[in-house]
C-alpha cells in the first residue's frame, strides 16, 4: 500500500481496490507545464493556501491554473465525512485560521480576479458548519478587492441550524453553489453522510431568501445513474430554483474509491445541457471536463446575460397580455 494514500486516506484502507478504467481520448489532457502554472502554484505556496485544484486532483489544473486562476479552499484540506467519490482527506480537522480569510482575500487582489471561488471541506465539528469563516472571507475578498465578483461553493451544513446561512446571504455573495453530486439512488454508496433532500432544500432557501443571488448545482456523471434519474435531478432543482447547473465525468481518484461505471460520450452531455436548458436553467455547462468551478468567470458573465434575456423575454410576455 501506498504510505501517502496511508495518510491521505485511512478511511479507504478497508475498501477493495477496484480496476482503474483507462480513459477514453476525449478525457485526457496536458500536463501543467506553463509559466503561468508555475506562478499560480508559487502564490499559493507562498500565501500558505489550500486550493480544491490540488486537493481534489481536479484534471483542470493546468488550464485554470495557467490562467491565473484558483479555486480556494478555506478551512483546513481534511474533512469530516469520507465521500466515496473525493480525494479529500477524510479526519479530524485543526482548528480555524483567522488570519486565512485576509490571505485570500490579498492573493485575490495580487492574482488580480475578476471573480473568485471559494470552497470548504465539511466541517461537521464546528457549531455553525464553518458558515462565519465564510462570511469573513467573503468580507476580506470585498475589502482588499471591491470590484471582483465572488461565488462561494459551500457544503449542506446538515448538522447545523437552519439560520447558519443568513449571516452568509448578508454578506451578498455573488453566487451560491452546492453540488448534489449525484442521484438520489446513489446517496447510500457514494455520499453516506450527505442527504439528498437537504441538499435541495438549502438551494431552496436560498433561493426563496435572496432571489438576486444566482443559485448553482453541479453533478457527476458515470457513476450508474440512468438517464431518467438524471432528468429527475433536473425538475428536482429547477423546482428549488436553482439557475445553473454543471455536469462532468466521474474520474475514479484511486483504486480505493468509487469505480467509474462508464465513461459518458460527449454527445450525451450536449444531450443533457439541452435536456436542461429545455426545463428553464438560466445556463447549462456540460462536458467531460466540466468541474464546477471550471471557467467560473466566464460563466458569471454567461449568467446576467441570460438573466437580462429571461427578463426581457418575460416584460414582453406581460406586455402582450395587457
Amino acid at each position: 500500500m501506498n504510505k501517502r494514500f496511508e495518510i491521505r486516506h485511512p478511511e479507504k484502507l478497508k475498501n477493495q481496490s477496484m480496476p482503474m478504467a483507462k480513459k477514453p481520448s476525449w478525457i485526457k489532457v496536458k500536463a501543467p507545464i506553463s509559466r503561468g502554472y508555475l506562478e499560480t502554484k508559487k502564490l499559493v505556496k507562498q500565501n500558505k493556501l489550500k486550493t480544491i485544484c490540488e486537493e481534489a486532483s481536479c484534471p483542470n489544473i493546468g488550464e485554470c491554473w495557467s490562467r491565473g486562476h484558483a479555486t480556494f479552499l478555506i478551512m483546513g484540506d481534511i474533512c469530516t465525512r469520507g465521500c466515496a467519490f473525493c480525494n479529500v482527506k477524510t479526519g479530524v480537522p485543526f482548528k480555524l485560521d483567522m488570519l486565512e480569510p485576509d490571505r485570500v482575500g490579498l492573493s485575490v487582489k495580487k492574482m488580480n480576479l475578476k471573480h473568485v471561488v471559494i470552497t470548504s471541506v465539511d466541517r461537521d465539528d464546528l457549531p455553525d458548519g464553518g458558515a462565519d469563516h465564510y462570511v469573513r472571507t467573503i468580507e476580506a475578498v470585498k475589502r482588499f478587492s471591491p470590484l471582483t465578483t465572488i461565488e462561494i461553493l459551500t457544503p449542506d451544513f446538515l448538522k447545523c441550524d437552519d439560520d447558519v446561512i443568513f449571516p452568509i446571504l448578508s454578506s451578498e455573495p455573488d453566487v451560491f453553489n452546492h453540488n448534489l453530486e449525484t442521484v438520489p439512488s446513489l446517496y447510500p454508496e457514494v455520499r453516506p453522510g450527505a442527504r439528498y433532500f437537504t441538499s435541495l432544500r438549502l438551494l431552496s432557501r436560498i433561493k426563496e431568501t435572496k432571489p438576486s443571488i444566482f443559485t448553482k448545482s453541479g453533478i457527476m456523471v458515470g457513476m450508474g445513474e440512468t438517464r431518467i434519474e438524471v432528468s429527475q435531478l433536473m425538475d428536482d432543482l429547477r423546482a428549488a430554483g436553482v439557475d445553473f447547473l454543471t455536469i462532468g465525468q466521474y474520474l475514479q481518484p484511486t483504486p480505493k474509491h468509487f469505480p467509474v461505471k462508464e465513461f459518458i460520450p460527449p454527445e450525451t452531455f450536449e444531450h443533457y445541457k439541452k435536456l436542461a436548458l429545455g426545463k428553464g436553467f438560466l445556463l447549462v455547462s456540460s462536458s467531460p471536463l466540466t468541474r464546477s468551478s471550471f471557467h467560473a468567470d466566464d460563466d458569471f458573465e454567461l449568467l446576467k446575460e441570460a438573466r437580462t434575456k429571461a427578463l426581457d423575454a418575460q416584460k414582453n410576455v406581460n406586455k402582450k397580455r395587457i
